[in-house]
């Protein structure tokens, strides 16, 4: 899953990218709303994390222009500012919610993710696969009943191929969710952690369909 934070507070968003890449995340960070607005525009992203009071644009007007275009990207405000009106002129302006500073990190993992489950029309969190089980809430993963230990980027790359079961995801697809902007290194690194997963979770889950992709090949009725 792909995040962009924006943040004027540097400080605050070095520590929220810190914490969301460790929990698999690929984390972009803007410092300022016109920078903001362009990443935002330029990338896909699964969610957004924007402040509200930064330099350039303010978040209202960042979420307003975003919703304009169509954009139904998840939007999670943050604000020093704690009031009802503020918090309802956000959701007005289209964010899905919102969270006043100071805020414990543990909340707002736990806001993204439900955010993310909302966005994938309320599906549970644990994606049963034959027997394969990705528990994308806990970060765990089972096949036939035993739990295999992933890393953070296995198994983000495993997520983004179980959310689309039996459909071909390309290698530009897994790079622009489960890598940040900043990865600037060789594309086939995709291909390392595809093996990766077939040494730890067995050869025949994951196929190549050649010049395509990847599918993870399991039988949903299993």
């Amino acid at each position: 899953m792909r995040v962009l934070i924006v943040e004027d507070e540097r400080r605050l968003a070095r520590s929220l990218a810190r914490g969301l890449t460790a929990e698999g995340f690929a984390v972009d960070v803007a410092h300022d709303g016109r920078e903001g607005l362009f990443m935002a525009t330029e990338n896909p992203y699964d969610l957004l994390v924007l402040d509200i009071m930064l330099p350039g644009l303010n978040g209202y007007r960042i979420c307003s222009a975003l919703r304009a275009a169509g954009d139904e990207t998840p939007i999670l405000m943050l604000t020093a500012k704690d009031g009802e009106y503020d918090e309802a002129e956000g959701l007005d302006t289209g964010a899905d919610d919102y969270l006043t500073k100071p805020f414990s990190y543990v909340v707002l993992l736990a806001r993204i993710r439900a955010l993310l489950r909302r966005r994938g029309g309320g599906a549970a969190p644990v994606l049963r696969l034959g027997g394969l089980s990705v528990d994308r809430a806990a970060r765990r993963v089972e096949r036939d009943g035993r739990e295999t230990e992933l890393t953070a980027k296995e198994f983000a790359v495993l997520e983004q191929l179980a959310v689309r079961a039996g459909e071909v995801v390309s290698k530009a697809e897994i790079l622009e969710h489960v890598w940040d902007f900043a990865y600037a290194g060789d594309p086939n690194i995709v291909e390392v952690y595809v093996s990766a997963l077939r040494r730890k979770l067995g050869a025949g889950l994951i196929t190549t369909v050649r010049g395509a992709g990847y599918r993870l090949a399991v039988d949903r009725g299993r």
